[in-house]
């Protein structure tokens, strides 16, 4: 199938609420530009300098995602343009993405990200540290940052079950931050899904996913 029948056949599935973000990590543009002209405008890249090249390139009305792990030196290079930075784990991150997007008259909404999976090798903050940042007050001070979500990522594994509890356990933590509003922060957006997980992400309470492979084809 191509990746007009691809995208057109998963957005069809998807309940209204659900925002789909195509990881077109390693592709050329002539297929962000098939998945564009098919009506996807929300697109998600690992590294900043690809996906630098990519918005040079394309039309301005796509939303350019950051979904890989984003290192503070980095930052500099997107924060001209990015519309979501979803794997943001520590608060000296937001301090730098709020001290550059000052710089650009920017407000850049983030989600930060929570570590669900049992692999050691996926970042995220635990239960603890996400209540400390959305309670200090230096993060409270933070005019140019909007947190909007939290983002994780289940185990890489066939157990359903296990990765069910992720979502669920995610969906808990969610739940459980909602109240805590602040200028800065309100928590709207649940992303957690993938190509092989995102029906079930869904049940558990998604607002967000992320597919390439079944969009795009495998890499």
């Amino acid at each position: 199938m191509s990746i007009t029948e691809n995208l057109t056949e998963i957005k069809s599935s998807l309940p209204p609420h659900v925002i789909l973000v195509a990881v077109s990590k390693t592709k050329p543009v002539a297929d962000l530009m098939e998945a564009y002209i098919a009506g996807q405008r929300i697109f998600g890249e690992n590294k900043i300098q690809e996906m630098t090249d990519k918005w040079e390139q394309m039309p301005k009305d796509i939303q350019w995602h950051m979904i890989g792990h984003v290192q503070s030196n980095k930052v500099k290079y997107m924060i001209q343009y990015v519309s979501l930075i979803h794997g943001v784990d520590s608060l000296k991150l937001l301090k730098e993405i709020n001290r550059l997007a000052a710089k650009w008259k920017r407000t850049v909404d983030c989600l930060l990200q929570i570590h669900i999976a049992e692999e050691d090798t996926k970042f995220g903050l635990d239960e603890q540290e996400l209540s400390e940042i959305l309670r200090s007050e230096e993060f409270k001070s933070f005019e140019n940052i909007r947190i909007v979500g939290l983002m994780g990522m289940a185990t890489f594994t066939e157990n359903q079950e296990q990765i069910k509890r992720e979502f669920l356990h995610l969906k808990s933590i969610f739940n459980q931050h909602q109240q805590l509003t602040t200028d800065n922060c309100q928590l709207t957006t649940l992303s957690m899904g993938m190509s092989g997980d995102y029906q079930l992400a869904i049940e558990c309470g998604s607002t967000m996913i992320r597919i390439g492979s079944s969009i795009f084809g495998s890499r």
